[in-house]
């Protein structure tokens, strides 16, 4: 399993202990993934994913204009360059370093999906590729301020990545802006925060008390109901509707000495005797939530 790369000097010297690892030989490389695929060599493994971890930071070091740091996007790529290992075909006459490539740049850019921003920028391929080629394709087009695109522009990297303009402009918006904390005040001079303004979802203290005595007076119901069942019919109904992890009909038929059969007709009988008994005190015991329809 990759760790977390260490920063500050340690990141540093795992920087220059991974530029000094020796590249591979196509033959020897070959050779340790087939050690690794065919024997679980954790020495063979180890060889070659050291060989690559120059291939790892050298891809890590074109994602930090994101803002994220370096040692963290190094981690991220190790998971890739991992995974790639245990995925490696050799039969497949390719290059590790080549395959590996895919599985490092992948891990890398979900990390800066998943962290970039606490708004999503979407996950899909499309959105993917906005995200990460935006800047380069206005830039090429001499767009490269943080203003509003252009009709045209808009158009231009629409076609040229496949992807609605509404989405390319909702991206350069994204890309655009900062994240604001909620912990900012609302003015200089005032007090509030912008958390303040958010609506609070929760329930009040009177809907919580409410919500307490309906559970209570449930309880009650329930209680009082199963009076109207006997040993067995409360056991089954117990096991079988009023516990977290229900029983089957087998278990029970195997403890009470009857088949699942008759398990399931005293079951079915006796949540008739209990809506019976729930509807002679609430009226509508479906409704008030106390026993499901059968």
């Amino acid at each position: 399993m990759a760790t977390a790369q260490p920063s500050g000097p340690e990141h540093r010297r795992y920087v220059r202990k991974a530029m000094k690892a020796p590249m591979l030989e196509a033959d020897h490389e070959l050779d340790l993934a087939r050690r690794w695929r065919d024997h679980d060599d954790e020495k063979a493994l180890h060889e070659l994913t050291t060989a690559y971890m120059r291939l790892v930071i050298s891809m890590a070091s074109k994602f930090r204009h994101y803002g994220l740091p370096l040692s963290d996007l190094v981690s991220e790529g190790n998971v890739g360059l991992m995974q790639a290992a245990a995925r490696f075909e050799p039969s497949r006459e390719v290059r590790f370093s080549t395959y590996a490539a895919w599985w490092i740049r992948s891990s890398i850019q979900d990390y800066v999906l998943r962290n970039w921003s606490i708004v999503r920028t979407g996950t899909t391929a499309a959105q993917k590729s906005l995200f990460f080629n935006l800047r380069r394709l206005r830039a090429k087009i001499d767009d490269t301020g943080d203003g509003i695109m252009t009709a045209e522009n808009k158009k231009w990297v629409s076609e040229h990545l496949g992807v609605p303009e509404r989405d390319v402009e909702s991206m350069a918006s994204r890309l655009s802006a900062s994240d604001r904390s909620l912990n900012a005040p609302l003015a200089t001079d005032g007090e509030g925060q912008w958390q303040d303004l958010l609506p609070d979802h929760s329930a009040t203290p009177e809907q919580q008390v409410e919500e307490s005595r309906d559970t209570e007076r449930r309880k009650e119901w329930i209680s009082e109901a199963l009076k109207s069942l006997n040993e067995r019919e409360t056991l089954i109904i117990m096991e079988r509707r009023l516990t977290d992890e229900t029983v089957t009909l087998e278990v029970l038929g195997k403890r009470l000495g009857i088949s699942k059969e008759r398990v399931r007709q005293i079951e079915h009988q006796a949540l008739n005797k209990l809506r019976k008994a729930l509807t002679n005190m609430v009226g509508d015991p479906e409704k008030a939530g106390l026993i499901p329809a059968t």
